[in-house]
């Protein structure tokens, strides 16, 4: 049978209250009564009644966490940093996937709004979807902080990379190895979409190469499969006279998807198109060619995302001045910009 915090008092001669704070590590209680406790605790498998204990903090410990899609190489290094911040601050975290669809994302909101949650991450799948929902959790007294897609138009700590410069460095990488028609294929509508394509009319600017609107691809997420698209836009610009000599992928999953097609078309990479793009891919080595890559600090992110949620949660009813956060990326040269 389960024993209780009273079962335990009553057989140490304790009371509950004193029971309660030795196996919080209150300072009220001296260390030989919580080593008391705490192994007869053990001893008898007691486990806390996380409802009680609910009721009584008026708080869950518990956040929500709304990530676009979890098999993204990227979100699953986020959510590694996200959970390694959760667990030293003893936080339970309930996971939900939007696939870049705003009404799984909405749903998603509110099915953890109705599990009492203390506060929600998420990384928003357009720059203004799910602005209502949001709203409301706030208006609740529940913190909100966006992780990744930054350019979202609540008012929140946001948490991301540095994505113009990122997108900037990889421009001109391409522009230094001689490239003189480099594409660019993005996610439509993402909230990291117009900052990394402001990098990329950046570096083509100032390596006095011309923007080719024909070389601008945007790949709508919520349609079919993301290479079938690239595939289907990318054959007839490969017959026109806009051939592309590079291309720059905004996104992790375009990255690896583009050099998939490209493979799929038999064009030889780097040689007759070099690549170039946001990925956080660990195999980016045992690609053929290897990958050249923008890589975003993801960990990082989750775990400063996280804090400052838990920083919110526990000033309620202060005053909190918001910040946007931008980390660094780093520019990681291998073969297929080579």
């Amino acid at each position: 049978m389960r024993i209780t915090l009273k079962d335990i008092a009553k057989a140490l001669n304790l009371s509950a209250s004193t029971v309660s704070k030795a196996l919080s590590d209150s300072y009220e209680i001296s260390a030989e009564t919580k080593k008391t406790v705490k192994e007869y605790a053990a001893k008898h498998n007691f486990r806390p009644n996380k409802v009680a204990q609910n009721l009584k903090t008026g708080k869950t410990n518990t956040v929500g966490v709304v990530l676009c899609n979890i098999s993204n190489n990227f979100v699953a290094q986020l959510l590694d940093g996200i959970q390694t911040a959760s667990e030293a601050a003893n936080y339970d975290i309930i996971i939900m996937q939007s696939r870049n669809q705003e009404m799984l994302e909405k749903q998603a909101i509110e099915v953890l709004r109705m599990r009492g949650i203390d506060g929600l991450l998420l990384t928003p799948m357009a720059s203004d979807s799910s602005e209502r929902e949001l709203r409301e959790l706030q208006d609740d007294g529940i913190p909100v902080v966006l992780v990744d897609r930054t350019f979202h138009s609540l008012e929140t700590h946001k948490v991301g990379a540095n994505n113009f410069d990122g997108a900037y460095q990889a421009t001109i990488h391409l522009a230094e190895r001689g490239k003189k028609r480099i594409m660019h294929i993005t996610g439509r509508g993402l909230g990291v979409s117009k900052e990394r394509f402001k990098g990329f009319l950046a570096g083509l600017e100032d390596s006095k190469l011309k923007f080719i609107p024909e070389l601008n691809l945007e790949i709508d997420y919520a349609g079919q499969p993301i290479e079938e698209l690239i595939k289907e836009n990318l054959v007839p610009i490969l017959k026109s006279e806009a051939r592309p000599d590079a291309i720059f992928c905004a996104t992790d999953e375009i990255t690896s998807r583009t050099l998939g097609v490209l493979a799929d078309l038999e064009i030889a990479v780097p040689t007759d198109i070099a690549v170039i793009g946001f990925s956080n891919t660990p195999n980016a080595n045992a690609l053929n060619p290897a990958l050249s890559a923008v890589v975003q600090p993801a960990r990082k992110m989750g775990e400063l995302g996280f804090q400052k949620l838990t920083e919110m949660i526990n000033s309620k009813n202060k005053e909190v001045t918001f910040e946007t956060i931008a980390l660094d990326t780093e520019l990681v040269i291998r073969k297929s910009s080579l």
